[in-house]
């Protein structure tokens, strides 16, 4: 258990996708009490029953990130039930690969850039108040090595997750002088266990397993602020 996360609300949205629930994980048996969101409540419901078997605490709720009304209403229900927010890990993501600049469908891009960027903004303005309030508040961006590496055939997705770290580096940057952090974790892609059992040879180079992202998360409430406020850290092998 962490010191640090013992007793803290952490916020995880998109945690029904492939590495939320190793960060619900990771993050409850830290001690974090953590609440989950995405689009369907059902696998929330079911992660939680399982984090409540092992002593955790995990509650989980159906929201809509991309409507800011709806995604500031659960902000505020989320903080006037606990009291407090110490971190908000981000692992709403999408990918559409592509076809080239001009062969792509820009249909592409206006699906990408909600995902990966309205969502983002949508739930930084809801929480960035508690976070920066908080003692030790942590914001987490996961993003793809491809915003630094874009290619043609990748140009939408390369330059929605591009978007999305230059969001999150401005709030960092809101967040100089507090003891609030904004992180991007970079991986190359993620390795979840489905993958693993898809495909049980196989090697995925390069790949960051789910467990190891979640591993990463908790270590960021370990270190000071000033260390990782603004950085990006690199996951990839």
């Amino acid at each position: 258990m962490s010191e640090v996360l013992s007793d803290a609300v952490v916020v995880v949205a998109g945690a029904g996708g492939g590495a939320g629930a190793a960060a619900v994980r990771h993050l409850a048996a830290a001690g974090a009490t953590v609440v989950m969101a995405d689009t369907s409540l059902e696998p929330l419901n079911a992660l939680a029953e399982e984090i409540a078997a092992t002593g955790g605490r995990a509650v989980g709720q159906a929201v809509n990130l991309l409507d800011e009304a709806a995604t500031r209403s659960w902000a505020d229900s989320v903080i006037d039930e606990f009291g407090r927010v110490d971190g908000v890990v981000h692992l709403v993501g999408g990918w559409r690969g592509g076809k080239g600049i001009v062969e792509a469908d820009l249909a592409d891009w206006a699906l990408l850039s909600d995902l990966l960027i309205r969502t983002l903004q949508h739930t930084t303005r809801a929480y960035h108040d508690a976070l920066r309030a908080a003692p030790a508040g942590r914001f987490v961006l996961i993003s793809a090595a491809a915003a630094s590496h874009p290619t043609a055939d990748n140009a939408a997705y390369a330059a929605a997750k591009a978007a999305a770290e230059a969001w999150t580096l401005a709030v960092a940057d809101s967040f100089r002088g507090s003891a609030a952090a904004a992180t991007v974790l970079v991986v190359k892609a993620l390795l979840t266990p489905a993958m693993r059992a898809a495909k049980p040879d196989g090697k995925f180079p390069g790949f960051t397993d789910v467990e190891d992202l979640a591993e990463e998360i908790v270590l960021l409430w370990e270190k000071p602020a000033a260390d990782v406020n603004g950085a990006r850290l690199w996951l990839t092998n």
